[in-house]
């Protein structure tokens, strides 16, 4: 059998500028690029001339599958997802799905949304910090709490992915009333909108306010710890040196 090769890409935010370099030249020597259609469109006039294969959302795993199909005919093809790949992406369905036929896959790096984010905003996350996405579609609601809760406890800076969408309105608000009982609600909150993207915009406020901006599933909420503060449009967490 002639193997084609599987790649899984991060490409990143939304942008060209903010696409690894490695990344970008996976994408350039491959045969085919595969994904979800919003993720095809963010690429697909950079790399126009190659072949394309675009599914629809919630179709992770007959995606991987003909990936894997793709690659049986020899061809080389990657995988892309936005931000990095390993974090909420298809990473880890593509492997499982490889390895049953004896596939090797390789994963490209891609720079997340609360990363690219952080940057824009400044340094919040300069300390330790933990990224936890409040979608209850593939994990138990029971389980992100008590993951919410502890972080809190532990006064880590919290990144929030899949905040809120038009059918999931009271996690957001539950997330927050379980933040509150180890934050103060003077903790600053960045909301990063769009990032990487055209119409990328951010709010600064703070733990008891927050909720009376608008929030979606484009937007990546960074909640400080006990020592995160604002100067200006500038969110920063010290590390503990002495300035």
């Amino acid at each position: 059998m002639n193997k084609g090769k599987i790649y899984v890409v991060g490409i990143g935010p939304g942008n060209m500028q903010d696409i690894t370099v490695r990344a970008y030249n996976t994408l350039k020597n491959v045969d085919v690029i595969a994904g979800y259609i919003t993720y095809i469109d963010l690429v697909r006039d950079e790399f126009s001339e190659k072949e394309f294969y675009v599914s629809g959302m919630k179709k992770e795993i007959a995606r991987c599958e003909q990936v894997l199909e793709i690659a049986k005919t020899g061809k080389s093809v990657a995988l892309i997802s936005s931000g990095d790949a390993g974090i909420y992406g298809m990473a880890g369905i593509m492997i499982e799905v490889a390895q049953k036929e004896g596939y090797q896959v390789e994963v490209i790096p891609g720079v997340t949304s609360s990363v690219a984010g952080a940057a824009i905003v400044g340094a919040p996350l300069m300390h330790d910090h933990a990224t936890i996405s409040l979608s209850d579609l593939l994990t138990d609601w029971d389980v992100i709490t008590k993951r919410i809760d502890k972080a809190s406890e532990g006064d880590f800076i919290i990144s929030l992915y899949n905040p809120k969408s038009k059918g999931r309105t009271t996690q957001i608000v539950e997330a927050r009333e379980i933040m509150l009982k180890h934050k103060s609600e003077n903790t600053p909150v960045a909301l990063l909108r769009h990032v990487g993207r055209e119409n990328e915009n951010y709010t600064l406020t703070n733990l008891g306010e927050f909720l009376n901006h608008d929030i979606d599933m484009f937007t990546v909420v960074i909640i400080g710890n006990s020592k995160t503060y604002i100067s200006g449009d500038r969110m920063i967490t010290p590390r503990g040196y002495h300035i």
